[in-house]
């Protein structure tokens, strides 16, 4: 099974504010917001979503294949993810751009605030999943990216009857109703966070319920909560954090996250371990300041995998890809 990633490329710009931003919040002026955070430090790492979900994947053992868009600023970028087993054969050079700039601020609650550049991205929707030898055996992700880019791919994988997770993310207030629509009708998988949910449930004037109903394997993250597996609208697995040793950045968790959820679809795993393995993923993220400078083995995520649920992977998991 070949898995291509779509999405955002970019560079992160980590900032820590050593404060809450609810306590310069003031509901009654909020038509007239104008609020500044001095910050504590800034770093600037390698993020953007298909990048996160690609090196997770690679960390895991896949070699995943991403198409998108960078600037010509990428090329540090490319060879770290070509040194960590990503197919970066895929993405476009757009010389006159920079690669897309997110720019992250976060308070002592974890709350964040994100303003994103989107760059080079801007022209993604030029990109196409047409010709790329694409089949039923394979999966595609479609991840937030320039929303035409997004209609773009789904409809591609419809027409080419490729499976593929919709994943609106960062990008649900900037979807309208039909690009959802669009999305939704062939999803082999829908993801998201349970306010992006409520988010695209109002957006499409239908319930949640309903919404959750729209895709045969829907996945619901709730942060410390966990998360939800819904097969056919009927909940079928509820699965728990993993623990954490710190949190030091949430960033970046949610990416760690689907991919551990793809892995798990491509193995074809039980969707509990499936939810438990993209809850480790994860944590792994959340322990690192930053996307992309968390660090895992397969017998060290096999090890950790046991001492968090109690129980084994298969035995086999990690030896498959190279049998293939």
């Amino acid at each position: 099974m070949k898995i291509v990633v779509t999405g955002s490329l970019a560079f992160d710009y980590i900032m820590d504010f050593p404060g809450y931003f609810k306590d310069f919040m003031l509901t009654d002026k909020a038509h007239i917001i104008s609020v500044s955070f001095l910050v504590d430090s800034m770093r600037k790492l390698r993020g953007g979503v298909a990048g996160n979900i690609a090196y997770n994947l690679a960390l895991l053992g896949e070699r995943p294949l991403i198409v998108g868009t960078a600037g010509h600023d990428f090329g540090a970028y490319r060879e770290l993810l070509e040194e960590h087993g990503v197919d970066t054969s895929g993405i476009t050079i757009i010389e006159h751009e920079f690669t897309s700039s997110c720019f992250i601020n976060t308070d002592q609650a974890n709350n964040q605030i994100v303003a994103f550049y989107a760059g080079a991205m801007g022209h993604d929707h030029h990109n196409t999943l047409i010709n790329r030898g694409l089949t039923a055996d394979d999966l595609v992700l479609i991840s937030p990216t320039n929303p035409d880019a997004m209609r773009r791919f789904a409809l591609e994988c419809q027409q080419m009857g490729v499976p593929y997770i919709f994943d609106p993310g960062k990008q649900t207030p900037r979807l309208d109703a039909d690009l959802l629509t669009v999305g939704l009708k062939g999803a082999r998988v829908l993801i998201s966070n349970d306010y992006e949910f409520g988010m695209m449930a109002k957006c499409l004037g239908i319930s949640e319920a309903e919404l959750i109903a729209q895709a045969p394997i829907t996945v619901v993250t709730r942060g410390v909560e966990g998360s939800h597996i819904y097969v056919d609208g009927q909940l079928a697995a509820t699965i728990p954090v993993a623990p954490v040793a710190e949190v030091r950045d949430p960033t970046g968790a949610g990416d760690a996250y689907l991919a551990g959820i793809a892995f798990g679809l491509a193995r074809q795993l039980p969707l509990d371990v499936t939810g438990r393995i993209a809850a480790l993923c994860a944590a792994y993220a959340i322990e690192e300041r930053g996307c992309q400078e968390h660090r895992f083995t397969p017998t060290q995520f096999a090890q950790r995998y046991r001492e968090a649920f109690g129980h084994d992977l298969p035995h086999d998991l990690f030896s498959l890809r190279e049998a293939a």
